[in-house]
């Protein structure tokens, strides 16, 4: 099978050595940066080369990507000029798939960017919290300890006057001891089960019993209980454009899939394990 070509260990230093002069304001998509037997490379190829790099090779500065990309498209470029004969199957295939993906992208893309009417958020916002009734949220503090011995010993160190907070600083192994143990705000399934079922139970003020949960034994203190209303619109705008965007991009996948003349029957009885043989396309 075909290794995809990679110049971008070398270029990397070899770009801080020659680094480009500063664009131009005039600078478009169409400028020609170079030409390889009378083949354009321009900036538009530049740019996209650098969008399809590995993410760690794009954290680097445009002045050190500019010569080693250029020098990949030339390198690339003189290849491809020398190839002779007919492209491989796996090449044309691969063509046909990515041309494909891009131009499907670009339908789903356009109705992403479509602008959301205020009924449609309205609406969306009303289905979501229009009905919710207050959630309860919990601020607590807990002190985490290996063993429940060390859990009763230390609920009966708090019974005897000790301060809970300066208890979680001594004895707490979890990442909040050094905070008095205390945890914040939280609300229903922001804890493992074990955990918010004892602190549902307390009262506000109480320490609870030793509670068992994957991480080891915690004390629980509740500090303080409260309804939260559903949030206001604005908070949760941004949420909700995306959920009405996802749905309208499902809505047109499935209208246009179902609008389309589909025939699969021709992949009957095909063994799918073809899939991995690599062969059919040598």
């Amino acid at each position: 099978m075909q290794k995809t070509l990679t110049f971008l260990a070398p270029f990397v230093v070899a770009a801080t050595l020659a680094l480009p002069v500063a664009a131009q304001d005039d600078v478009k998509a169409d400028t020609v940066v170079a030409t390889v037997n009378g083949t354009d490379i321009t900036v538009g190829h530049m740019i996209i080369a650098r969008a399809t790099l590995p993410e760690q090779y794009q954290q680097l500065p445009p002045d050190v990507l500019f010569k080693g990309i250029l020098d990949q498209l030339v390198q690339q470029t003189a290849l491809a000029q020398n190839f002779e004969g007919d492209v491989p199957p796996r090449v044309a295939l691969a063509l046909e798939n990515e041309r494909r993906q891009l131009v499907a992208g670009e339908v789903i893309e356009k109705a992403m960017a479509a602008e959301i009417s205020a009924e449609a958020l309205n609406a969306a916002y009303e289905k979501t919290y229009g009905s919710a009734e207050p959630s309860e949220e919990f601020n607590a503090s807990h002190i985490l300890v290996e063993t429940e011995e060390e859990a009763l010993a230390i609920i009966t160190e708090l019974e005897g006057g000790a301060d809970f907070a300066e208890v979680a600083k001594e004895k707490s192994t979890g990442p909040s001891g050094p905070g008095g143990g205390n945890l914040g705000w939280f609300g229903p399934g922001m804890m493992v089960p074990e955990f918010e079922t004892a602190v549902v139970e307390l009262e506000v003020g109480s320490v609870s019993a030793p509670v068992q949960t994957q991480f080891g034994w915690h004390v629980i203190k509740l500090v303080e209980k409260r309804l939260k209303d559903a949030p206001p619109l604005a908070e949760v705008q941004a949420e909700l454009e995306t959920q009405i965007r996802e749905a309208k991009v499902q809505e047109l996948v499935e209208k246009m899939t179902a609008a389309a003349e589909v025939d699969q029957s021709a992949s009957d009885g095909i063994d799918p394990t073809v899939l991995t043989n690599i062969e059919l396309l040598e």
